[in-house]
């Protein structure tokens, strides 16, 4: 499969730092915010594309619906936009991606 590296450096939206997404880092793993239309092959391989010396084990992903937000008292409102999660676990013998830590 001939993956754009175009498309593969838009994947990676952000990396999620929440109590959750740390708990899990303890774990090995890496939670990072990705396009909703973002294949688990294409997630693979933007973040070994992102970051060097990195190899990815496993990708897990999470679509999260969007909320009902109200937005006056006279019943107008929407919807926020759906988002999609990526856990990465990454392999033993590959390089950390250091996310959330320094001074």
């Amino acid at each position: 499969m001939s993956l754009n590296k175009e498309r593969l450096m838009t994947i990676l939206v952000a990396p999620v730092l929440s109590e959750k997404s740390t708990m899990v880092m303890d774990q090995g793993y890496r939670v990072f915010q990705v396009r909703i239309d973002a294949t688990k092959a294409e997630i693979k391989a933007a973040v070994e594309l992102m970051f060097d010396d990195v190899k990815v084990s496993t990708v897990k992903t999470v679509v999260q619906k969007g909320k009902f937000r109200s937005r006056n008292f006279k019943g107008g409102g929407g919807y926020r936009a759906d988002t999609k999660k990526a856990y990465i676990k990454l392999t033993a013998d590959s390089k950390d991606i250091e996310i959330g830590t320094g001074a």
